[in-house]
């Protein structure tokens, strides 16, 4: 294979790429909601992109945006959004987040499958679980917006 085969194959791969995410032909409303079912996924810790594809299959909206939206918050965010996810799941809760921090630590210092089945899940997985739900909530409302709007704006201006 020489290098100008190999090279037009990239492109042709990187220009496939971009017509599958970027000129997505669809409604500026599913792209947006696509996307905020994509970035509500990735903010959840161990749920991935293919759950958020199976589901914008399932809601009938745009996947290509929903696979995007999880891909790009759904590494780096999970982790960023612990702490805030203790403190708002334990604020709705009633439950002293510090107490919920500390059960956390513990159960992952020296950790052990049987200490993980032994903790008491309203103690610390639910107030997690909730903080992550409504943290989720409000990155994917923002984010349906946000794409929503420059969907519009750029949708406006391809139509002039």
């Amino acid at each position: 294979m020489d290098k100008k085969s190999l090279v037009s194959r990239i492109k042709r791969l990187v220009k496939l790429i971009y017509l599958k995410f970027f000129r997505i032909n669809d409604t500026p409303a599913k792209i947006a909601l696509g996307f905020g079912l994509g970035v509500f996924i990735g903010v959840m810790p161990a749920v991935g992109p293919v759950i958020a594809l199976f589901l914008a299959f399932l809601l009938r909206i745009n996947r290509a945006s929903a696979l995007l939206g999880s891909i790009l918050s759904n590494t780096w965010v999970g982790f960023l959004v612990l702490l805030f996810a203790i403190k708002t799941g334990s604020l709705v809760l009633g439950v002293n987040y510090q107490d919920v921090y500390f059960n956390w630590n513990q159960l992952f210092k020296d950790f052990k499958w049987e200490r993980f089945f032994e903790a008491s899940i309203l103690k610390v997985l639910v107030p997690i679980g909730v903080g992550y739900l409504i943290i989720s909530l409000i990155f994917a409302v923002v984010a349906t917006l946000l794409v929503y709007i420059i969907v519009k704006v750029i949708g406006v201006k391809k139509n002039i």
